[in-house]
């Protein structure tokens, strides 16, 4: 499984894509969940691929969807929202497509309900 972070690399970016971004992968990184920053300034692939794969249902009305979103492998998990959302619900492993580790404080239920939640919405 290999999540990817579309995101904007730019040296010296600021404001709050990047403070996202660095939410994001502060939280994978502590948590040991690997991902690969897929940077959307440098590779026009990327952008593009961003851009085909949110979903309709995600995408602003008006404009693309801007950075960071996540994926795991080619299914959409979300945006910075979403995660930030799945993250004070102690739902971030059912948002990202992944089992919990064992210790964890998350139940299986909860996962399993969440999991489907995103899925239907």
């Amino acid at each position: 499984v290999v999540l990817r972070l579309l995101c904007r690399m730019q040296p010296g970016s600021r404001g709050s894509i990047k403070k996202q971004q660095q939410d994001i992968m502060g939280f994978l990184t502590v948590n040991k969940i690997d991902f690969e920053e897929c940077d959307i300034v440098t590779s026009e692939d990327n952008r593009k691929w961003m851009r085909e794969n949110v979903p309709e249902d995600f995408r602003p009305t008006t404009g693309v969807p801007l950075p960071p979103q996540i994926f795991n492998e080619e299914q959409y998990c979300g945006n910075y929202e979403a995660f930030f959302d799945a993250r004070e619900e102690h739902a971030v492993y059912a948002f990202l497509g992944l089992t919990a580790p064992l210790g964890s404080k998350v139940k299986t239920m909860i996962l399993w309900t969440y999991s489907v939640c995103q899925n239907h919405r």
